[in-house]
């Protein structure tokens, strides 16, 4: 984002960044910046503190005001990351002639309702609709399992897209069922990828995708990197 700053800059459009990696960030010079030491994915600090993230907006859009630059300012608290891990219970198997994934889903689209319905929006639909996920993750599920990749017929042609909303659908859902605080961001990954039947067919397709010589970044960016 530092980097997309200064073409927005130079194409004359004024940008405030939110840094999370101050070493990147006096690398790079951005215009404005304002440095904010919170865990990664969590750019307004707090989740359901609004007075908290209201007051980070403000001091970053306030650096609008400055007269020259770059300007690098730091949020004056630190977050400290919750590394607790997400206790999340699973819908039991309803539907055994499904792939395991494509039943997890389905049994997981009553909590996801319920947080659409408390919150108003969802960030599912870059490639797929709610209603698509289980197909999605047959699709994942048959790439897992020989089908090739390039014929799968995978939602929208985008396998990164089509990760992304799989994975927010369980994040979302799972919101609605977890007990105890709010995770963290790399808890909520560790949650998808070591305690779900989705997380492992994602995992299991990109490796398919990439042992069959899938290009880069086909499958890289299905999953996070360290993944």
């Amino acid at each position: 984002m530092s980097v997309l700053a200064h073409v927005f800059e130079a194409a004359g459009i004024a940008t405030v960044v939110l840094s999370s990696v101050r070493e990147m960030t006096v690398k790079v010079a951005p215009p404005r910046a304002l440095h904010c030491e919170f865990p990664l994915g969590r750019p307004l600090g707090r989740p359901a503190d609004p007075a908290f993230q209201h007051d980070v907006l403000a001091r970053a859009f306030a650096l609008l005001g400055a007269t020259s630059g770059p300007v690098l300012v730091d949020y004056p608290e630190v977050v400290e990351a919750d590394d607790q891990p997400v206790a999340c219970v699973l819908p039991p198997r309803f539907d055994p002639s499904l792939p395991a994934a494509v039943d997890e889903a389905r049994g997981l689209r009553k909590a996801y309702d319920r947080a659409l319905a408390r919150r108003g929006v969802s960030s599912v639909g870059r490639a797929v609709t709610a209603d698509e996920v289980p197909l999605a993750l047959s699709v994942l599920h048959a790439i897992a399992n020989g089908q090739d990749w390039a014929s799968a017929g995978i939602p929208g042609g985008n396998t990164i897209s089509v990760c992304h909303d799989i994975r927010t659908y369980y994040e979302e859902a799972a919101l609605e069922l977890v007990n105890g605080p709010i995770p963290g961001g790399r808890a909520m990954e560790d949650w998808f990828f070591d305690r779900t039947e989705a997380g492992a067919t994602m995992l299991a397709a990109r490796a398919a995708i990439r042992d069959s010589g899938g290009k880069f970044p086909i499958w890289f960016y299905m999953t996070p990197g360290q993944r």
